[in-house]
């Protein structure tokens, strides 16, 4: 558990993790199109291994699993057992797919295992990112290749822009984190990814810009959308912790604010919101 602070893994083997399971299927199928953009870099091939990082509930490790077919294997892993609970029942019969309990960044790994290093939305949390990628890279065959998807800045992704940009005038907002300290933003500057994964030992680094409208509100009327959208953001996400020791007035006074924001968004049965990310691929030196 080097690389990962013990509140961290507490918040995600409770609160987090529950949450996320509450929401699994919503969630997954709003990251999807990350997820798939970010196997496509990958190009799994038949029989290949491929270790899967932070892969909560096992989506990504299942479409990896498609692509290696039942020659190959995908080994998942994630700091969360409920997740890993949920990644295991989820699985179908006969998927070549193991999950394990692990901080990939610390815990034992097969060494030159693994044709591909893989993960959706998984790597930006470590205490020490070269350390951990350098850690991670030596489960990797020579010529073993890397391919993550990760958010860019808060800044730029509506699910976390709109919601708090609107409550600024309602909740006073906390200092800004380090930018570089653990968290779903700390891969938002690629020069900082590039130097993170070249301290590591990797080559051939290409960072690459992918953005993409999602649905964030879903409902049977535009209506039902907008209030599915602020639900969401209420239980799920930075404005969930922004508001969970606030009083039920300031909570009432945020829910319309949020409304109002998403209310601005395009979509009839849903609220469409812009995801920034970027694709990075690299590779583990031939020797």
């Amino acid at each position: 558990m080097a690389q990962h602070d013990a509140g961290r893994v507490a918040d995600w083997n409770g609160q987090s993790g529950e949450r996320w399971i509450a929401h699994q299927a919503r969630l997954d199928a709003r990251l999807a199109v990350f997820g798939q953009a970010a196997v496509e870099a990958a190009a799994p091939a038949a029989g290949e291994r491929a270790l899967d990082v932070g892969c909560g509930t096992g989506a990504s490790s299942f479409a990896l699993a498609a692509r290696v077919g039942a020659g190959g294997e995908v080994l998942g892993v994630d700091i969360s057992e409920p997740l890993i609970a949920r990644a295991r029942a989820l699985a179908p019969q006969d998927t070549p797919v193991l999950f394990r309990v692990a901080d990939a960044s610390s815990a034992e790994l097969p060494e030159g295992a693994f044709d591909i290093l893989f993960s959706r939305f998984g790597v930006m949390f470590f205490d020490d990112p070269p350390g951990a990628f350098a850690h991670m890279r030596r489960a990797l065959k020579p010529r073993g290749r890397v391919a993550f998807v990760c958010w860019r800045g808060a800044a730029e992704n509506d699910w976390v822009r709109l919601p708090m940009d609107a409550i600024k005038a309602i909740v006073p907002p906390t200092a800004p984190p380090d930018p570089e300290a653990p968290g779903p933003f700390s891969f938002g500057d690629h020069g900082r990814v590039d130097r993170i994964l070249t301290a590591a030992g990797f080559t051939d680094i290409a960072i690459a810009p992918f953005d993409v409208s999602v649905p964030f509100g879903e409902g049977a009327t535009r209506d039902a959308a907008i209030a599915d959208a602020v639900k969401m953001t209420f239980e799920v996400g930075p404005l969930s912790r922004a508001l969970a020791a606030q009083p039920d007035d300031i909570r009432a006074r945020a829910s319309a604010a949020v409304r109002a924001a998403f209310a601005g968004c395009p979509g009839e049965r849903s609220v469409m919101i812009n995801g920034a990310t970027w694709i990075v691929t690299a590779r583990n030196p031939a020797t």
